[in-house]
This record gives structure tokens, sequence and C-alpha cells, in this order.
């Protein structure tokens, strides 16, 4: 008997620590803000590529990212420059906290994505970030947050800045890790084959 209610209050304490987690990457400064306004930007060298060779594979890599499964009606190509190098895609996707049977915690999560192509280097900017949340099964009565008033420092960590608030925190966790991976691939596409970088030159020539 007494096994049993040891292991009865061990249980909690499991739980728990199973549900415990590092939080340290998604603390001040990981949402960093310019001017009053939430930006995510990287720029990255492209060795041995000019500004139209650059373009093209960003280009390709946009329209990839525009047919994921993810995104929905809202996502398009705003803008095409080829002679400036500057293609702007406007973003409008399915952002999943929770999968389960009979839950689905989820929200709209809408962007703009600039990146600018010159010779030899790649500046992207990902801006205009907000959510749509808690939408009825028509798409109507949810309720929209803007990210310089949700998962920016000011809103989303207590004041030692060492713990993030509940409500805001899987907004800002999974904002965090999208923008991450969209710069990952971005880089990763100059890593294609030759035979991949010249077709999506070709298309940009055409």
């Amino acid at each position: 008997m007494r096994k049993i209610l040891l292991l009865l209050l061990c249980v909690p304490m499991m739980a728990f620590a199973k549900e415990k987690r590092d939080d340290s990457k998604y603390l001040a400064g990981a949402v960093p803000e310019v001017n009053g306004q939430v930006l995510f930007q990287q720029t990255f060298a492209v060795k041995d590529k000019n500004q139209q060779e650059i373009y093209g594979v960003m280009k390709d890599f946009l329209g990839k990212m525009m047919k994921e499964e993810i995104q929905m009606s809202g996502t398009k190509m705003a803008m095409e420059d080829p002679a400036k190098g500057v293609l702007v895609g406007r973003f409008e996707e399915w952002m999943t906290f929770k999968k389960k049977p009979f839950v689905w915690d989820r929200t709209r999560f809408r962007y703009l994505l600039t990146i600018e192509c010159s010779d030899g280097k790649c500046h992207m900017e990902l801006t205009q970030i907000s959510y749509y949340y808690e939408e009825d099964l028509e798409g109507y009565n949810g309720r929209t947050y803007k990210a310089e008033e949700w998962i920016n420092d000011a809103n989303a960590l207590n004041k030692a800045q060492d713990k993030l608030l509940w409500g805001s925190a899987k907004f800002r966790r999974k904002t965090v890790d999208r923008v991450e991976s969209i710069f990952t691939q971005a880089r990763d596409a100059f890593e294609k084959p030759v035979e991949e970088r010249a077709k999506a030159t070709q298309l940009i020539e055409e």
C-alpha cells in the first residue's frame, strides 16, 4: 500500500518534469524591433553569384513556399522587380500549436516577406506580422493580434524577462521557429544542383 501511495505522489512530479521546457532561445531579443515594429531580418553572402542569379533562386524559393500545404488564399506574390532584384511575398498560412483527436489549436499567421538581391548578397526581411485566432468554422468572429502588441519583449515576457507569459508564449515560440526555418531554407536554396539554379535563372530571363 505504501509503495502504491509513493507511486501516486510521484506521478504529478513526473508530469511536471515532462512538461518543463527550455525557453532560453525565446527570451529577450528573440523578437527584434526596429522603430517600434517587429522586424526579423537576415543578410547572407552568396559566393560567386550575381544579382540576377540570386534573384532567380529566390523567386523559385518563394514560389515553392507559396505551394506549401499550410498556405492559404491570402498568400500571393506582391511584387517582382528583376531590375532592382526585389521580391515581395504576402503570406497567410496556418500555424498549428496542437493537433490531437478532437483538438486542433491553430491560428492564421500573416506576414510580409521582402527579399533584396544584389551581387554576392541576399537580404531578407519579415514584417507586418499578425495572427487571426479562435475563428469559428466559417472563418469569422476570430481575434486579430499584431506582433507589436502580442509577441514582442514588452508584451510577451515577465518583468524579469526570464519567462514567457502564458497567453502569447505559444505564438512567440512558433513565430521564432518559423522565421528561423524560412531563413535557413533560403540559404539552403543555394545548395541545389547547378542545373536547378540554371533553370531558375532561365525563367527570369523569359
